[in-house]
């Protein structure tokens, strides 16, 4: 099934992305998370697929493959962190890796239906520490889990990006290449890296 729904104000269907950047400021964990996005090139640093119903996304994290569920369609990483294995995050934007590439509606619900199908399925696999072989389906880092879902449908989301002093880097999926490669929309009122509702996980 597929579901619709909003984060932050940018609307979602199974299968598209959040991005967002590593840390959040003001929050110790978030501090920790920032440092670590310094080693990811560009701003996005990790991405999550939204499935649904409601604010359900799935990604792979220090946890592995897990699902998660937003609440009020606002992106608060402090509300889900033992459910993400501690991960603090900003939301930078939605890629929309299916927008404007000639599908019918039919088309595209079908492969909709088919990466959350595909994701569901690894539920549990491990974190693949090798980024050097985003091939493998035995764990998965977050945009390998992506690149993995989309490319038996001919959507590739490796684009080639790689780090000039290291041989080798293009093989591996950056989350920038997957905001970079698809039709996106990014979050530019700010408001969500405020203040945090009461909201239990």
């Amino acid at each position: 099934m597929i579901h619709s729904y909003e984060v932050n104000g940018l609307p979602v269907k199974t299968g598209d992305i959040v991005c967002t950047s590593n840390g959040k400021p003001n929050i110790l964990p978030g501090e920790f998370w920032r440092f670590v996005g310094r080693l990811v090139p560009g701003d996005v640093d990790h991405i999550a697929m939204y499935l649904g119903p409601d604010g359900r996304f799935v990604e792979a994290g220090a946890l592995g493959v897990v699902t998660f569920e937003i609440h009020d369609n606002l992106w608060y990483p402090e509300h889900v962190m033992s459910a993400r294995g501690t991960l603090v995050d900003t939301f930078y934007g939605v890629a929309y890796p299916l927008a404007e590439i000639g599908l019918s509606h039919s088309e595209e619900d079908e492969i909709r239906a088919a990466v959350a199908d595909y994701c569901l399925a690894h539920l549990g696999r491990p974190y693949n520490l090798n980024f050097l072989d985003p091939d493998r389906e035995d764990a998965f880092y977050c945009s390998q889990l992506a690149y993995k879902a989309y490319l038996p449908w001919g959507i590739n989301l490796n684009t080639g990006l790689f780090i000039e002093q290291l041989p080798g880097t293009n093989q591996i999926i950056y989350p920038q290449e997957i905001w970079d490669g698809c039709k996106h929309r990014r979050d530019e009122s700010g408001l969500y890296l405020q203040t945090v509702p009461d909201v239990t996980d």
